[in-house]
């Protein structure tokens, strides 16, 4: 459990600032649960820029409650949570400083938004937390205000940790969790767990994450392990210490996480994956006699393939096709082994490339116009699936046949504009595997929406 807060304070010298308005947000890592505002009388004046930076008054404050009245109140909620801020030493030095008046040690773990959006959103042109939003497309009301500002830090905070591949944040809150005592039984664990799409972590007792799945209902896979009687799920029941998860809603996006995911952690009860998950690819080559050949081989990943594909089976499958479309020939494409012409031809259904009767520079004409409109390869998308809630959409977006990666976005948000898009986007890492994955599986979903641009 996290308490996410903001402060505004009176200014003035080095810990001797009062705080004016305090706003916590007791957050999951999923939802606000609980929340506290509330202006705070600091009984000294506040400096003249804070009044025109907050808009806070002296004269707004004269009814408010000083802090030792809302003390019990802070402690309750921040109670077993690590506290974060954005520039969390200043917020958590004035808070222990009031505690400290109060002859009240106030102590707890705090992980700060700035350090952790340097690390996992680099090349940031500001870190301010204003400028920073609004380049991430977080929306934001009531700036310089705690109660907008820690609102806006709950939304950067949960972008970041979807963008913390290594689930550093994660570990390091599993840690704090090992002081409250005894870990929680498996029941209370699947208590806490949702009926929905995503990804699941299984964590040992110091934060390591020993086993990564994903599911279209996380709470029932991981009931399954925790009743299973495999050699890996005894291992799992013995050793985890906690499951955290992330919703997806969408079955693509919990797909191409798991896949880079467990690349990234090499959890030791996940398998190891294969080198190449697409292990059949077209590759083209020219012909002695100056021919564009499309030719299926094993995966190399040397070279630079035309189109990948899940299996040998899929792969002659689609390669018919092609050759099928752009009247290819299908003995110069290595689908059929003859001495003399190949079948099609017999059925007007070939120029004769195969016995000399088409000139290779009509012939490669058809194959660059496939290259060219190569659906497995040149692909500019927008995916679209149902997001975490009611209220959301997912997309997944493919620009020049390259991933650049996912987003969730409002009902009332336009996607349409790639650059708009762009600002929101969570990047996964573009390899042949994850867009082979995008692109597999748009072909087979029939929930999926896809926009081309």
């Amino acid at each position: 459990m996290y308490a996410i807060l903001d402060i505004e304070t009176t200014g003035g010298q080095f810990n001797e600032e009062g705080i004016t308005e305090i706003a916590v947000y007791k957050f999951d890592g999923h939802e606000i649960v609980d929340q506290f505002i509330s202006l705070v009388n600091p009984e000294k004046p506040i400096q003249p820029f804070v009044v025109k930076l907050t808009g806070i008054n002296n004269a707004m404050l004269v009814g408010a409650p000083k802090f030792y009245e809302v003390a019990k109140r802070i402690i309750e909620i921040t109670q077993d949570c690590v506290v974060v801020a954005h520039n969390a030493q200043f917020d958590y030095r004035i808070l222990r400083t009031e505690f400290n008046r109060l002859g009240y040690n106030f102590e707890r773990h705090h992980l700060c938004t700035v350090e952790l959006a340097k690390k996992l959103i680099p090349e940031q042109p500001s870190y301010s937390l204003g400028k920073l939003v609004r380049a991430l497309g977080i929306p934001m009301a009531d700036r310089h205000r705690a109660s907008g500002d820690a609102l806006a830090t709950v939304k950067l905070f949960k972008m970041l940790l979807e963008k913390d591949l290594e689930k550093e944040i994660v570990k390091t809150f599993i840690k704090t969790e090992i002081e409250k005592g005894l870990a929680p039984k498996l029941l209370d664990i699947i208590s806490n767990l949702p009926s929905t799409t995503g990804i699941y972590y299984v964590h040992k007792e110091n934060g390591e994450i020993i086993y990564i799945g994903r599911n279209k209902n996380i709470k029932k896979r991981v009931n399954q392990h925790f009743t299973g009687s495999s050699r890996k799920d005894k291992k799992i029941q013995a050793e985890v210490f906690s499951v955290t998860y992330e919703e997806t809603g969408s079955e693509l996006i919990a797909l191409l996480k798991e896949s880079e995911e467990v690349k990234l952690n090499k959890p030791k009860y996940n398998r190891v994956l294969r080198k190449n998950i697409f292990p059949v690819s077209l590759y083209q080559s020219i012909t002695k006699e100056g021919f564009i050949a499309l030719k299926l081989q094993r995966t190399d990943a040397r070279k630079q393939e035309v189109a990948s594909f899940s299996s040998q089976a899929e792969a002659q499958s689609a390669l018919f096709k092609i050759t099928d479309k752009y009247v290819l020939c299908q003995k110069i494409n290595h689908l059929e082994n003859v001495k003399t012409h190949c079948f099609p031809f017999e059925m007007n259904e070939c120029n004769g490339a195969c016995i000399g009767q088409e000139d290779p520079e009509d012939y490669n004409a058809r194959v660059e116009e496939f290259l060219q409109n190569n659906e497995y390869q040149n692909q500019n998308i927008i995916i679209i699936e149902k997001g975490r809630n009611m209220h959301e959409r997912s997309a997944v977006l493919i620009e020049n046949g390259v991933l650049k990666g996912y987003a969730f976005y409002d009902l009332n948000y336009q996607v349409t504009n790639t650059e708009v898009l762009k600002n929101i986007l969570i990047a996964i890492p573009n390899n042949r595997d994850s867009k082979n994955t995008a692109l597999a599986y748009i072909k087979k979903s029939k929930q999926a929406k896809i926009i081309h641009f």
